[in-house]
């Protein structure tokens, strides 16, 4: 766990300096090219061989339907919030929505899942990741940035983008659908070696991101804690953890990682969006980073602990 502060640091540092070093223009295409790395590359031999090794049950797909509708909870709690307490403009609510309710299940979710669960508790975490996740930030998600961004774009847009730029997804789906002997011992063990090598791409990423929002004047460091930002940290660290925990107590028993992804720091892509869209970047770029720190840190106490 300490090692994966130290990466995820480490990482985040040495993607703020390359931007400093060689400017957004070349920064922005490193991005782009990890970006291209991990979703067609990385990410779908994982999804592939972990899901083909999964044994569905009951409390998976409960669990599955629990933080969805946590995620639908914190989105309506981040609405109301917004426009009438806060009173904050259109492309701030938006923002807030996004922070408040999408998690970074993936880069930072899967790694820590495998440290503080043991690599047994991965599969779950990645159907997690990859069948919730995924799938809601890229309709619900992008349907917030149009419906609140400052730019629109058409709903035939954000279909074609879901189907034609998420292979993950159609990995998920063979995956589920292989038998078992799809997935030799040797080939779940090198997905795990993928999954640790995602955490320093991902903070990477960040930290190229928000050096630019920095350099752009949009966020500073540390970023203070404005109302909207704390209100962001407790809807998504607490109320979408604290809806999964109270159904599966009253229903059903779900895996042990589905309440640790559901409290997971803010979604990295939800910057992206912010950005296609013109929603507040600067909401959005705070709440990451201290999302992520609180985060962090409360996985070292359990660790230690």
């Amino acid at each position: 766990m300490i090692a994966i502060a130290l990466v995820i640091a480490a990482a985040t540092s040495v993607g703020f300096g390359v931007e400093h070093r060689f400017g957004e223009e070349r920064a922005g295409v490193a991005v782009r090219r990890i970006i291209r790395l991990m979703l067609w590359v990385m990410l779908p031999p994982v999804a592939f061989v972990n899901l083909a090794r999964l044994d569905p049950s009951t409390g998976v797909a409960a669990g599955l339907a629990f933080g969805f509708a946590g995620l639908c909870v914190s989105l309506a709690l981040a609405y109301a919030i917004g426009k009438r307490v806060l009173k904050l403009p259109t492309p701030s609510v938006g923002g807030l929505m996004l922070v408040s309710g999408f998690a970074n299940t993936g880069y930072l979710g899967l790694p820590l899942t495998a440290a503080l669960f043991g690599a047994d508790e991965l599969p779950n975490a990645i159907v997690y990741d990859l069948v919730l996740t995924t799938i809601a930030i890229f309709t619900i998600g992008f349907s917030i940035g149009a419906g609140f961004g400052t730019v629109a774009t058409r709903p035939r847009d954000r279909v074609k983008v879901f189907f034609s730029r998420n292979p993950a997804i159609w990995a998920c789906v063979a995956g589920l659908l292989a038998p078992a002997s799809l997935s030799p011992d040797w080939a779940v063990e090198a997905s795990h070696l993928i999954v640790y090598s995602l955490l320093p791409l991902g903070f990477f990423v960040v930290g190229v991101t928000l050096a630019t929002e920095a350099e752009e004047g949009v966020v500073r460091f540390p970023p203070p804690v404005t109302r909207p930002v704390a209100v962001a940290l407790a809807l998504k660290l607490l109320v979408v953890p604290s809806v999964v925990i109270a159904l599966s107590r009253l229903t059903v028993d779900v895996p042990e990682s589905f309440p640790a992804q559901a409290a997971m720091a803010s979604a990295i892509n939800s910057i992206l969006i912010g950005h296609e869209y013109g929603l507040d970047s600067s909401l959005i770029a705070s709440t990451i980073a201290w999302s992520t720190g609180i985060v962090v840190a409360a996985g070292l106490v359990v660790a230690l602990v």
